[in-house]
C-alpha cells in the first residue's frame, strides 16, 4: 500500500484517496480506520459520524442535478408521484437504454443486449445484498460518499485480505459495472431526494421532516461493529456503508430476533419502494440507507 499523506508519522491517505483514522484498533473493521474522498458536499469523516445524523445537511452528488436539469424541470411539473416515476423511468430509458421490463437494449440486428441498470441492481440487492449487485451498490456508496463497507459476505477488516479482494472483484464485475452505472445510481439518489422533498400527500414523510424512523432485524452483530453499548436497550453501531431497513417493525422482525430501531436522516436514504410504485420489489417497506455510526434502540421480538 502506497501512502501519500502523512500526519505525525501516521499514514492518513493512500493513492486511491482513502484516509486513515489512526485511533481505531487494528482488528476493527476497515471502515473504522479508513475512508475515501467523496463527491458530495460533506467530508466522509463527518458524514459517517453520529453528529451528522443528529443534525443532517442535504447532500448533493457533484453537478448531477444541474447536468440533468431537463429531468428535474419535468419532474417539477408532475402532478402526482406516479407521473413523476414515469417521467424518471422514461428519462433513464432514453439516456441509458434501460427498459422498465429489465430487458436489454435492442441492437442493429434486432436482438436485445444485456445492459447494466439500476433496476437490475435493486432487484439483485433485495434477493441477496452480498452478491455482485450488492458489491456494485456498495462500491457506488464508496465512490460517491466515501464510506467503505464493513461487510460483504464476511467482515472486511484489512485491504490485504480475501474479503476485500472478493468485494473488489465483484464491484468491478463487467456484467453489472457498465453502461455508466454510477451515473444511473447518482440520478436514482437525486430522484429519491427530490421525491422526499416534494411532499406528496401519501408520502411516508412530510417534506419538512429531517428523519424517518426505520427498523432492521438482525440475528447477530457480525455485519455491524458495536462502538458503544450505553445500556441494554441502546447501542452505537458502525453500520455497513449501505444497508436495508424497513418502515414496518413486524416486517423487520422476519429477518432477525433483534430489532434495531433508528432515526435515519433523510439525506441518507438512497431508495425506497414508493419512488417506483409500479415495481413491487421484494422486501415490502424496504429502505436502502447509507451507513456510518448510528445510535439505535435494540429490542428482542
Amino acid at each position: 500500500m502506497e501512502w501519500i499523506g502523512v500526519a505525525d508519522g501516521v499514514a492518513t491517505q493512500d493513492a486511491g484517496g482513502r484516509t486513515m483514522e489512526p485511533d481505531a484498533p487494528p482488528d476493527s473493521p476497515l471502515a473504522l480506520r479508513a475512508h475515501r474522498t467523496n463527491l458530495v458536499n460533506i467530508p466522509a469523516a463527518t458524514l459517517c459520524g453520529e453528529a451528522y445524523n443528529d443534525e443532517p445537511r442535504r447532500l448533493r452528488i457533484g453537478a448531477t442535478r444541474s447536468e440533468h436539469a431537463a429531468l428535474f424541470e419535468a419532474l417539477d411539473e408532475s402532478p402526482d408521484a406516479l407521473t413523476a416515476s414515469d417521467v424518471f423511468q422514461r428519462y433513464m430509458a432514453e439516456l441509458f437504454g434501460v427498459n422498465p421490463d429489465f430487458s436489454g437494449a435492442e441492437g442493429p440486428d434486432g436482438k436485445r443486449r444485456f445492459r447494466a441498470s439500476y433496476l437490475r441492481l435493486l432487484k439483485g440487492w433485495m434477493f441477496d445484498s452480498n452478491r455482485a449487485e450488492g458489491a456494485v451498490l456498495k462500491g457506488w456508496v464508496e465512490s460517491r460518499f466515501g464510506l467503505l463497507p464493513t461487510f460483504h459476505g464476511e467482515p472486511i477488516r484489512r485491504f490485504a485480505s480475501d474479503a476485500w479482494t472478493a468485494y473488489g472483484e465483484q464491484k468491478q464485475s463487467t456484467r453489472f459495472h457498465n453502461n455508466n452505472i454510477h451515473l444511473q445510481l447518482d440520478l436514482l439518489y437525486e430522484f429519491c431526494q427530490w421525491t422526499i422533498r416534494r411532499g406528496w400527500p401519501d408520502a411516508p414523510m412530510p417534506n419538512w421532516a429531517s428523519h424517518i424512523r426505520l427498523y432492521r432485524g438482525v440475528n447477530d452483530f457480525e455485519e455491524h461493529h458495536i462502538l458503544a453499548r450505553p445500556d441494554r436497550r441502546t447501542a452505537v453501531l458502525r453500520l455497513n456503508n449501505l444497508c436495508s431497513f424497513s418502515i414496518d417493525r413486524d416486517i423487520a422482525g422476519q429477518f432477525g430476533d433483534y430489532i434495531l430501531d433508528a432515526w435515519v436522516p433523510l439525506p441518507k436514504v438512497v431508495f425506497f419502494r414508493d419512488i417506483l410504485p409500479r415495481y413491487p420489489f421484494q422486501g415490502e417497506g424496504e429502505y436502502l440507507v447509507i451507513g456510518g455510526d448510528y445510535r439505535v434502540g435494540v429490542s428482542l421480538l
